[in-house]
C-alpha cells in the first residue's frame, strides 16, 4: 500500500493522510481488479484477437519442463492448448496436465478425443474436468492407435465428436445420456475442430457440420492448420453467418521431409509448393520455419479471430515468432 508522508499538524494531519490513503487504496483495488487477466471466453467474447500455443505434456512425470515452458509464455499466449494423446502417443494425460498448469495460474485449454474412450469413460473425464475447476474444452475425433506407438492397441469412438459435443451439453443441462440426473451440473466453454482448407463438396459437408456442432454447444472453432490463406478466407466468407470464433492453426515446419508427409496423411492440409521451395532452400530451418510462420499468421490474422501455434519440440520459437508478428 502506498502510504504519503504525515503532515505536520498532529492529528489533523494524520486524518487527511489516513482519508487520502483509503481514497488511494480504493482506486488500487479497482485497479488490480482491471488488471486481472481475462478468460479465454471473456478475450473471445471481446472480440479481442487471441494468441494461443499447443504444449504437449510429457511421457512421464517429469512436469519441470511442462511448468518451465508455460510460464516463459505467461503473459504472451491468451491461453494453452494442451492436447490429449496427439498422434496416438502415450504420454500423460491433458486432464492431469490442464490442472497442474490452471493451478499455477495459467490460461487452458483442456483437450478431449474420442478415440481412446466409451461413453461412460468420456462422460467421466467431462466432470473430471468440471471437478477441477476447468471450463475451456477442446472436443475432438481423436488419432486412431494404429498410427502411435502402440499401434496393437483395439481403437474405441463409442462416440465420434457430434456425440460427444452432445454428451458435453446433456451434462451441463443435469443428466446424463441415459437421463439419470446429476448431482451438481457442469459449466464449460466448448469448442471443437473444423477443416477450413475444405474446398468443393467437402466444405458444404463441412459448413452443415459446423452448424449442427454449434447447436450441440460449440461456442468456438480451431481450424486445422492453414497453409493457403486463400482456403481460409473462402470458408471464413461462408461461414461469416454463424457469428462464432475461428481460430487458425500455424504449425512450424522444421524440414521438407515434414512438409511432405503433412502434405499426404493429414486431410486439408496440402502445403504449397512455393513453402517447400522454401524450406529446401533454407540454411537456417529454425530462422526459415519462423519466416514462413510469420508470412502466414500476417495472411490470416485479419480472416479470423485468433491463432494456434503448434510448435511441436520447438515451443522455445513461440515468443520470438510472437515477437517478429508484434503479438
Amino acid at each position: 500500500m502506498f502510504l504519503l508522508p504525515l503532515e505536520k499538524g498532529g492529528r489533523e494531519g494524520f486524518y487527511k493522510d489516513f482519508q487520502t490513503t483509503k481514497v488511494l487504496r480504493h482506486f488500487q483495488l479497482q485497479g488490480c481488479e482491471r488488471r486481472k487477466p481475462m478468460s479465454f471466453k471473456e478475450q473471445l467474447d471481446s472480440g479481442k484477437f487471441v494468441v494461443t500455443a499447443e504444449l504437449q505434456p510429457p511421457k512421464g512425470i517429469d512436469l519441470s519442463e511442462l511448468f518451465e515452458q508455460a510460464k516463459r509464455w505467461k503473459g504472451r499466449l491468451g491461453a494453452i492448448n494442451v492436447p490429449d494423446l496427439q498422434g496416438a502417443i502415450m504420454r500423460l494425460g491433458s486432464l492431469s496436465a490442464s490442472a497442474l498448469l490452471q493451478e499455477k495460474g495459467m490460461e487452458v485449454i483442456y483437450n478431449l478425443s474420442c478415440s481412446n474412450r466409451n461413453r461412460l469413460t468420456l462422460q467421466s473425464e467431462l466432470l473430471n474436468a468440471a471437478a477441477f475447476g476447468l471450463k475451456n474444452l477442446l472436443l475432438l475425433q481423436g488419432d486412431p492407435p494404429s498410427i502411435g506407438d502402440h499401434f496393437e492397441a483395439p481403437p474405441v469412438f463409442d462416440l465420434d465428436v457430434m456425440g460427444l459435443l452432445g454428451a458435453a451439453k446433456r451434462l451441463q443441462e443435469g443428466y446424463d445420456l441415459v437421463g439419470n440426473d446429476l448431482k451438481g451440473k457442469p459449466a464449460f466453454f466448448v469448442g471443437t475442430q473444423i477443416n477450413a482448407a475444405a474446398q468443393g463438396a467437402q466444405l458444404e459437408a463441412e459448413l452443415v457440420n459446423m452448424e449442427k456442432k454449434i447447436r450441440e454447444g460449440a461456442s468456438f472453432f480451431f481450424a486445422g492448420s492453414i497453409y493457403n490463406p486463400s482456403l481460409l478466407e473462402d470458408f471464413m466468407k461462408k461461414a461469416a453467418h454463424f457469428k462464432t470464433p475461428i481460430i487458425a492453426s500455424i504449425t512450424l515446419l522444421k524440414s521438407v521431409g515434414m512438409a511432405r508427409y503433412i502434405s499426404k496423411h493429414v486431410e486439408g492440409a496440402s502445403i504449397p509448393d512455393a513453402i517447400i521451395d522454401r524450406l529446401l532452400r533454407a540454411q537456417d530451418k529454425q530462422a526459415t520455419s519462423i519466416e514462413i510462420a510469420a508470412d502466414l499468421i500476417a495472411d490470416v490474422k485479419p480472416l479470423c479471430q485468433g491463432i494456434q501455434i503448434i510448435p511441436i519440440g520447438w515451443e522455445n520459437l513461440v515468443i520470438p515468432l510472437l515477437d517478429r508478428v508484434g503479438l
